[in-house]
């Protein structure tokens, strides 16, 4: 279990311009969980929080009860994966060999990767249906193919907590479902707790078991996504009143009126 306990974040201690401001929240165990709210509302900063990427000016996020700021990053990477939403490759990487530094955290200092690694690589590609692309440049692929790719070095890492960065940003309406149906099918069938940031309350409603909707660094709402996603909600969240629908018993945002 993954949770925040009074968490604030200043860009300026100083003048103490809270960015988020009084945080405690849980993450459940083995469910999709969402972050949603208008830009600027912190739920990158909250994110790049949970992952180890920033220190929080008070309270503490923990991880099965241990503060994550007392963990090295190393522990941490065994137990947590993070696709973030801008990634840094060498322009002639091949595939497999991005992916296989997944297996980095599960290494010693002077070994290399060894039989059980490289089986780890090979599920990470099964997987995430990148088999077939092994051998080619990650950055001649296009864009949902290269978000895959990223998702298979994090699974290669074997972690129980998967983050993921807006990953359907830049990707096409095609590449967007295939990318949102892969984690779904990876969470049911592996058991990973998934968390995301998303713009589209739609697939935050549809692939998500519960959101947690920001405004103005703190937390506005949390709970299951079909019940808290309301005109009003979205009202509070985005400044501006949406209808909600009902399509397969599943609630749908009219986001044109």
């Amino acid at each position: 279990m993954m949770e925040t306990k009074n968490l604030t974040f200043s860009y300026d201690k100083k003048q103490e311009k809270k960015v988020l401001d009084d945080i405690t929240l849980q993450i459940p165990e083995g469910k999709i969980t969402t972050f949603l709210g208008a830009n600027g509302g912190g739920k990158s900063t909250l994110f790049q929080l949970m992952t180890k990427n920033l220190v929080p000016s008070h309270g503490q996020i923990a991880l099965l009860g241990q503060n994550i700021e007392r963990m090295s990053q190393k522990d941490f990477a065994k137990r947590v994966a993070a696709v973030h939403q801008y990634n840094q490759m060498a322009a002639d990487i091949t595939v497999e060999k991005l992916i296989s530094y997944g297996r980095t955290p599960h290494l010693s200092m002077f070994g290399g990767m060894g039989k059980a690694d490289y089986e780890q690589v090979e599920w990470a590609m099964e997987a995430t249906n990148t088999l077939q692309l092994r051998s080619n440049e990650v950055a001649k692929l296009s864009g949902g193919q290269r978000q895959r790719v990223f998702i298979a070095m994090a699974l290669a890492q074997r972690t129980d907590i998967l983050f993921l960065d807006e990953p359907t940003t830049y990707l096409d309406i095609r590449y967007q479902i295939e990318l949102l149906e892969m984690i779904c099918r990876l969470n049911k069938e592996l058991g990973i707790t998934m968390v995301m940031v998303l713009h589209d309350m739609n697939h935050a409603v549809y692939y998500s078991d519960e959101i947690i909707g920001l405004k103005d660094g703190k937390v506005f709402v949390q709970g299951v996504a079909d019940e808290v996603v309301t005109p009003e909600c979205i009202e509070e969240l985005y400044g501006i009143r949406l209808e909600v629908g009902q399509l397969e018993a599943r609630k749908i945002v009219m986001t044109v009126r």
